[in-house]
């Protein structure tokens, strides 16, 4: 069953991610079937599905790395196709893989980036010290990268991708690899960017982590979205007591 998905929510402000009957092709291979959904402003929304659902095709639509065969993507009303350096300023990603460079210091890592944004001196220390402050990291600011746990490495990159002040950032698999307790002091972390404004939408294999940290998700599976909503409104829908349950029941085993 495909849900239907306006290309804007409801009954509230214009969505700032709007995906419009998506289709990617790769040669015979049909990544991507017309999916459709929209995220609001200040959400954090999940995409799930199993792999090769589409969920990596879509994200690099939206991240203006790949064009789509037919379909749209918006983001705050700048298409993707036609004004991708457009897009890339309203984005910001966090990839599985993120290249800190593990022999400068937290601070240092920062202000390079915020080079690479072209903010100027005083900028650059002035949004260093404003993100290390976000994500806990102030008094480990000067250690060394490479005397980071995983979990603080990963607070980093989560500020790095925040440099630009984007209006959505992108998370991919953000806590692969985390024990509980790093996941869920990222989690507080995703919480506190969301409230300054910035919409998250991320990928995730761990399904506790989507039902407990989302706002609304999108199942998607062999390239089409099968259903959007809020975690408990799709397991009251599908009967389940767990998202795992219900994203099994929505795609098959």
């Amino acid at each position: 069953m495909t849900a239907s998905c306006s290309a804007e929510p409801a009954g509230g402000p214009p969505a700032v991610i709007e995906v419009t009957d998506l289709t990617r092709d790769f040669g015979a291979t049909r990544a991507l079937d017309g999916a459709s959904f929209a995220v609001r402003p200040g959400e954090i929304f999940g995409l799930l599905g199993p792999n090769g659902a589409g969920k990596t095709t879509a994200i690099r639509i939206l991240l203006t790395l790949l064009r789509p065969t037919a379909g749209e993507v918006r983001v705050a009303g700048t298409d993707v196709a036609s004004r991708p350096v457009a897009v890339r300023r309203l984005v910001g990603w966090v990839p599985q893989e993120r290249a800190v460079d593990p022999l400068l210091t937290a601070r240092e890592n920062l202000r390079f980036i915020a080079g690479l944004y072209h903010l100027g001196a005083a900028d650059r220390h002035r949004r260093a010290a404003e993100l290390l402050a976000l994500v806990e990291l102030t008094e480990h600011a000067d250690r060394l990268v490479r005397d980071y746990s995983g979990g603080m490495r990963r607070r980093l990159e989560l500020a790095m991708g925040m440099v630009h002040v984007p209006a959505v950032l992108v998370l991919d698999e953000p806590t692969l690899g985390l024990d509980l307790a790093s996941r869920r002091r990222l989690w507080r972390q995703v919480r506190r960017v969301r409230a300054t404004g910035t919409t998250v939408l991320l990928t995730t294999h761990y399904l506790d982590e989507a039902d407990l940290l989302c706002d609304r998700v999108a199942l998607i599976d062999k390239g089409q979205i099968r259903a959007v909503d809020t975690p408990a409104r799709l397991k009251r829908r599908y009967g389940q007591s767990s998202l795992d349950d219900v994203l099994l029941a929505v795609t098959g085993p």
